[in-house]
């Protein structure tokens, strides 16, 4: 009996709950009729989505290639092998795990690989624009770890290196963590690959936001510097919702131990395929393009937001995203994003650095252009959304 997808599996659905497939239409009409600015997503590719729904989808194949705990894996562990091989290449990294169902769980696999409970780690503050999974107390790794913060100039809201080589010589973290979730310029990975060496720390980077740019060429390389670096590929990589883990190879087998048995089971193989296609869809020139407009579009709203009288967080954008302060509309950011969202354009509310306000209502809003670049947008298009977002907030 075949159990392969076929043409009238939407059909099927319907038939079998039609409740399910109402909601996946509402969706697919939600997604067609917003201009989507959040800066953590994409559009994952037809090919990636046809692998996510293959047949892999039902392997259980706890373990790692050749050395699995359940029969019929031989496919399997050719799936997986393929998608280290494309993504070793890709990256050009020693050791390459694929199995991390997302990119938080390949952070904290760094944790397990790395670090203790108790162990200190030093990274961007989550008000700055760093990540909760990098020492938030609402996080594990908070929780669990003894988290120490670095935080942005005040004049140029820009990483102030001396400052983070001071604070790291005082507090020698485990772990240096090099990576943002709101930060529109490159990071010096250079800069932070001397601190760590310095202070003895191992060296970190999470390019989940900006691992789809240093693989077209844009900015610095985080693997030629870190000891270990996550990924999340559903980004601006336009492949599934997972994470990958690179690092150097003396580092391996903590990290494949840190993976499985420490924190997954079987990993989702049909995940690990539709990585794999990821990773030979991002070594091309089409791909290389697509990275290359999503950061001249990012520019483009940047530019045009300031021109109307915003202040867009250190000047500009160097990547794929910009945080805007709405703070003289007299906003807070969940209601700018609120006015926005009424008006069909999606965005992330976020604070400013030294943002008086809360977390969940900040001065500032995040913008990001991969899914509308996907969508075809030019930089033309960038500043009609850019006239669009100014006209929305001017009458909020």
């Amino acid at each position: 009996m075949s159990t392969g997808k076929t043409e009238s599996d939407g059909e099927r659905l319907r038939a079998a709950d039609p409740q399910i497939a109402d909601l996946v239409d509402a969706e697919n009409a939600r997604r067609d009729g917003a201009v989507s600015l959040v800066a953590s997503e994409s559009v994952s590719t037809p090919a990636v989505r046809a692998a996510l729904g293959s047949v892999f989808g039902d392997k259980y194949a706890e373990g790692y290639p050749g050395h699995r705990y359940h029969g019929g894996c031989e496919v399997a562990d050719e799936v997986e092998r393929l998608a280290v091989a494309r993504a070793r290449g890709l990256f050009g990294a020693d050791y390459v795990n694929v199995q991390p169902v997302s990119g938080s769980t390949a952070n904290q696999a760094v944790y397990a690989a790395f670090a203790q409970p108790g162990d200190g780690l030093l990274s961007l503050s989550l008000r700055h624009g760093g990540h909760q999974s990098h020492g938030s107390s609402a996080n594990f790794s908070g929780r669990w770890f003894s988290p120490e913060f670095y935080e942005l100039d005040m004049a140029t809201e820009r990483i102030d290196y001396d400052r983070v080589r001071e604070a790291a010589l005082y507090y020698k973290p485990r772990l240096l963590v090099a990576g943002a979730s709101s930060y529109s310029r490159h990071i010096d990975f250079a800069a932070m690959r001397s601190i760590a060496d310095e202070c003895g720390a191992i060296l970190w980077v999470d390019a989940a936001h900006i691992a789809g740019l240093s693989i077209a060429g844009i900015g610095p390389d985080p693997v030629a510097y870190a000891d270990v670096v996550t990924v999340a590929t559903q980004k601006i990589m336009r492949g599934p919702r997972g994470g990958v883990i690179l690092a150097r190879a003396e580092h391996g087998e903590a990290l494949s131990r840190a993976v499985y048995p420490f924190l997954q089971g079987g990993p989702f193989v049909a995940a690990i395929a539709a990585k794999a296609v990821t990773f030979a869809e991002s070594a091309t020139d089409d791909y290389r393009a697509y990275a290359r407009r999503v950061v001249e579009n990012s520019a483009a709203l940047a530019d045009r937001l300031t021109d109307g009288g915003l202040r867009v967080v250190s000047g500009g954008t160097e990547n794929h995203l910009a945080v805007v302060d709405v703070s003289a509309l007299r906003l807070t950011g969940r209601a700018a994003a609120d006015a926005l969202s009424t008006a069909g354009i999606v965005v992330d509310k976020a604070v400013l650095p030294f943002d008086p306000e809360p977390v969940n209502q900040g001065s500032a809003i995040r913008v990001g252009t991969p899914t509308v670049t996907a969508g075809g947008a030019t930089a033309a298009d960038m500043v009609a959304i850019g006239d669009r977002i100014l006209d929305v907030l001017a009458s909020a």
